[in-house]
């Protein structure tokens, strides 16, 4: 699957401009992150983008749906990643791949929500700012701040690296994205 295919796969599945953004958001840090850890920045990128594609439309069914139409396309361990991409399922998450998806979903969703409250966005955005922000419960609610720090410690990334690093690929692609 190119990511031109899994793009119009998203688009056909996932209607709302929020959920879309928000998979791009992860698709370019997964892909920043597999490009620095010597991965397949097409296969982390492609994980990142269709991790939440099914659950506009099926949210009962997440991520079942997508996990079986990618396991059917032959790509296992894009399937296995999206299955794996919240703790709390039960499912194995062994390979960087697994651990990197947990790590950057929730976490870049929160820091896209920080630079919504800003004035200028995403451009004085400072780790302490999101960290502070993190601490805040009534602050992006549903974010779940312990599978937020499961996925630091499962990737081998501290929060402040992690965090630094999620802001400079939002930065690198705020046009785009509108942060």
């Amino acid at each position: 699957m190119t990511r031109e295919d899994a793009r119009a796969l998203l688009f056909e599945m996932t209607k709302g401009d929020s959920l879309r953004r928000h998979a791009r958001t992860v698709e370019l840090v997964m892909e920043a992150y597999a490009t620095k850890l010597g991965e397949d920045a097409d296969e982390w990128a492609i994980a990142g983008l269709l991790h939440d594609a099914d659950y506009e439309a099926w949210p009962s069914e997440h991520p079942n749906r997508i996990v079986a139409l990618l396991s059917e396309r032959g790509l296992p361990k894009i399937a296995h990643a999206i299955s794996a991409h919240y703790t709390h399922w039960g499912v194995p998450y062994d390979t960087l791949l697994d651990k990197g998806l947990i790590a950057c979903d929730e976490i870049t969703g929160f820091i896209v929500a920080c630079c919504q409250v800003r004035p200028d966005g995403i451009e004085s955005l400072e780790v302490k700012s999101v960290m502070k922000k993190l601490k805040q419960k009534s602050f992006a609610a549903t974010v779940d701040r312990e599978e937020v720090n499961k996925g630091m410690e499962l990737f081998g990334v501290t929060p402040e690296e992690h965090i630094a690093f999620i802001i400079e690929v939002l930065k690198q692609n705020r046009d785009e994205l509108k942060v």
